[in-house]
């Protein structure tokens, strides 16, 4: 794996004069973040070697170069999932890749159905710990001590002082965003209703289909690690309503505004 990513990352600067110090994972329904950035190079995910190609609507496959005010960024438009037959490996890879291009912080948002009874569609979650569902963990196999320790520690997987500094911005500019746990499943199919009383019950606000082993990777590295779920549709028995994919797209881009407007503050506020 660590030939590979040398090679990728030597690819990608090869491309681009950018070293960024934020790397920043959009989800489903949440692409149109890049009008924020200030693009200088975008490479499709099909023209670098070692990674894999998005299969997902809503997941258009670039990774972008540019700047946030004066914050060099590298956004990933799209993102990579088990259930598309990937291994959680390769899933992951970007990540290490995004580590060795130069990020220090780690920012990783997704669509997600809600668990928690006091959650609305469109609220955006902080999420502040999680639970992995998915049976499958991205560090099992030989490890590479130049990536990270054979056992690291998840006491703190999700930045504290980048939770706080985000209620502060919350408070201040009247977000109301929500905090709780997020668990990760395989997916592709929704969750049964048995199955969304079992993951409330295990102490879950919300669950999705990614972020979980991105989130491990960043830890395993060093990376400092922000992570935000929109929420999409509700697993909350008497509000659980069928569910489509197009249905969590459209939902995540309504609460896509409050979403921007607090990754762009945090983002100027960590690099000041």
């Amino acid at each position: 794996m660590f030939k590979q990513i040398q090679e990728t990352v030597n690819y990608i600067k090869e491309k681009t004069k950018i070293t960024p110090d934020v790397g920043i994972v959009l989800g489903t329904g949440l692409a149109n973040f890049t009008g924020k950035i200030k693009i200088e190079d975008s490479i499709p995910y099909s023209d670098i070697p070692n990674f894999p190609v998005s299969t997902v609507k809503g997941h258009y496959g670039r990774l972008i170069f540019g700047h946030i005010g004066r914050v060099p960024v590298v956004a990933m438009q799209g993102r990579f999932h088990y259930y598309e037959g990937y291994s959680m490996q390769q899933v992951t890879f970007p990540i290490r890749v995004l580590k060795f291009l130069g990020i220090r912080h780690l920012f990783l948002s997704n669509a997600s159905g809600g668990t928690n009874p006091s959650f609305s569609v469109g609220d955006v979650m902080i999420i502040e710990d999680h639970i992995n569902l998915t049976g499958r963990n991205p560090l099992i196999g030989e490890n590479n001590e130049g990536l990270g320790p054979r056992f690291p520690d998840m006491s703190e997987v999700y930045d504290a002082k980048l939770i706080g500094l985000a209620e502060e911005v919350s408070e201040e500019f009247g977000l109301n965003l929500q905090k709780g746990v997020y668990a990760a499943v395989t997916g592709p199919n929704f969750e049964t209703p048995a199955e969304y009383r079992y993951i409330r019950t295990i102490g879950a606000d919300a669950v999705g289909m990614s972020t979980v082993p991105e989130a491990i990777v960043a830890r395993h590295m060093g990376l400092s690690c922000f992570a935000v779920s929109v929420i999409s549709d509700l697993g909350v028995e008497g509000k659980i309503e069928y569910t489509t994919h197009e249905g969590v797209i459209d939902a995540a881009a309504l609460a896509e505004p409050k979403m921007t407007r607090m990754l762009l503050e945090l983002i100027g506020r960590i690099t000041r």
